[in-house]
């Protein structure tokens, strides 16, 4: 396992964490948003994380990285919603959720693995702002998408952009503790 895999599966460990423990809270009461409110969701958190990032002031005192992990977890839900298009039911048991979660988060690692060959890791040169304006446009594409009725000519569909999101969000959440573990 490489060490952006070691990083990458402990930050999820963290998200899948903080998800299981909501779904002891709430339940699966997401399932019954449609894909655009989860697109919506998605993106209030990464144009917060851009005010923040713009401002640098706080007056719910949650950072960044909350909100990354927020993203993480709704673009995860977005995909089990993909997954389960065609399931009806409104409750998801938490040993059948748990295995969708990771599921979905096992096929985002290899496409990470295989985009990590071809670019040579370049994530960890940029700047966790410019990775927050490539989440933005990627919502911007999938509302796009969404409001096109799932409809492309020559574009990736919903599910790898929801996959991309997931990545910048988890190399935002490694480059920032990176950062912070320096201080």
């Amino acid at each position: 396992m490489t060490q952006t895999e070691v990083e990458y599966r402990h930050v999820v460990a963290t998200c899948k964490d903080l998800f299981l423990k909501k779904n002891r809270d709430y339940g699966t009461a997401w399932r019954i948003l449609r894909l655009p409110s989860l697109t919506d969701q998605i993106y209030i958190k990464a144009q917060r994380i851009r005010q923040l990032q713009e401002t640098g002031v706080s007056r719910v005192g949650e950072g960044i990285m909350p909100e990354f992990i927020g993203i993480i977890n709704y673009c995860l839900m977005a995909l089990i919603q993909l997954r389960l298009a065609d399931d009806p039911r409104m409750e998801i048991p938490t040993d059948e959720l748990s295995a969708l979660y990771d599921q979905e988060v096992n096929e985002t690692i290899h496409l990470l693995i295989d985009k990590n060959h071809d670019y040579g890791e370049a994530w960890r040169m940029m700047r966790v702002a410019s990775m927050t304006d490539i989440i933005l446009m990627k919502l911007l594409r999938t509302k796009q998408i969404e409001d096109l009725g799932g409809q492309t000519l020559v574009s990736e569909g919903v599910d790898a952009n929801y996959r991309d999101m997931i990545n910048y969000s988890v190399f935002c959440l490694i480059l920032m503790s990176q950062a912070q573990a320096e201080q």
